[in-house]
């Protein structure tokens, strides 16, 4: 049985002259490797090929892309411009001179805009598909609605998250050692906060960046996700994160797990429970969520039925 991180090498390895997004290798591997493609398919979940291509492309990428060139020195990636390709180097040593220059001309044309019949709620569920299957977290939904406010009107302006995250760090940890982390003063858990909008440009870059840092600056990682984003942007991007330390995601509607993470966060080593302690006070899934992340905390249980919904 080939695995993916073979899929991928073989794959490359034979189409020297092409450079891949996640989506092209999953259906370069559903006809280069058909007996193993249609054991996957046997399984319900991927019975049509849509749902199929969008499931090996979550396999390519994350930890299996990183075991890929661990392996094998000739895959390379390259994420500039949008979105992520995969390709064989030749020469691992030496990055081509014109590569370099078609990624700075490329990069002065703005990103598409997303498609008009998505709505902010409608990226939702799909931002939490890519974390989950491509980041590995588990991930919930804060719904404003569902808030008190009990501080009367304009009163919790910013002071929610869109969606909510916890990384188990200590998976595959001995549990004698998972058990001494609990029992001590550490944490085994790192929380992610994320704010998310259809675009960014010039005019609205400043005002949804600051609403990312008041309602996610609380957690380990905060990030403001967008579809995509004018190209005389990032540079006021990247001097604001600088600065703030919110990261920024670039959520690919058309190729999900093409999404990438555009401007890394700058993690913040304890939580500010205060500001946590806020937002749980007035929303119920917030309470929820904060709920879930003490019960792991204190068993090491993740209840599979409160996340990723």
């Amino acid at each position: 049985m080939t695995t993916r991180v073979e899929m991928i090498i073989e794959t490359l390895k034979a189409n020297p002259d092409k450079k891949f997004t996640a989506r092209d290798l999953a259906k370069e591997f559903v006809l280069r490797y058909p007996e193993e493609i249609a054991e996957k398919q046997t399984n319900p979940r991927y019975d049509t090929y849509e749902k199929l291509i969008a499931q090996l492309a979550a396999e390519i990428g994350g930890e299996r892309t990183v075991a890929a060139q661990k392996a094998c020195a000739n895959v390379a990636t390259r994420d500039k411009p949008r979105p992520r390709v995969y390709y064989w180097q030749a020469n691992p040593e030496v990055v081509a001179t014109e590569e370099v220059h078609e990624e700075l001309e490329v990069a002065e044309v703005d990103s598409p805009l997303v498609a008009q019949s998505y709505s902010e709620h409608d990226l939702y569920p799909m931002l939490i598909e890519f974390l989950n299957k491509d980041m590995g977290l588990y991930c919930q939904r804060i719904d404003e609605r569902k808030s008190k406010n009990s501080h009367g009107n304009g009163g919790n302006h910013w002071l929610h998250p869109d969606v909510v995250a916890l990384e188990p760090l200590d998976q595959g940890w001995d549990e004698i050692v998972r058990s001494c982390v609990r029992s001590g003063n550490h944490s085994s858990v790192r929380l992610w906060s994320f704010e998310v909008k259809k675009h960014l440009t010039k005019g609205n870059v400043r005002k949804y960046f600051f609403q990312a840092v008041s309602n996610s600056s609380w957690a380990n990682f905060g990030y403001l996700v967008a579809t995509g984003l004018n190209s005389d942007v990032e540079g006021e991007l990247q001097m604001l994160s600088s600065l703030h330390g919110i990261g920024v995601l670039i959520l690919d509607t058309e190729s999900l797990f093409d999404s990438q993470i555009l401007i890394p966060a700058q993690e913040r080593n304890n939580v500010d429970w205060q500001s946590a302690n806020r937002i749980v006070t007035e929303n119920s899934d917030f309470h929820h969520y904060i709920e879930q992340v003490g019960i792991y905390n204190q068993t090491g249980r993740l209840i599979k039925s409160a996340w990723n919904k």
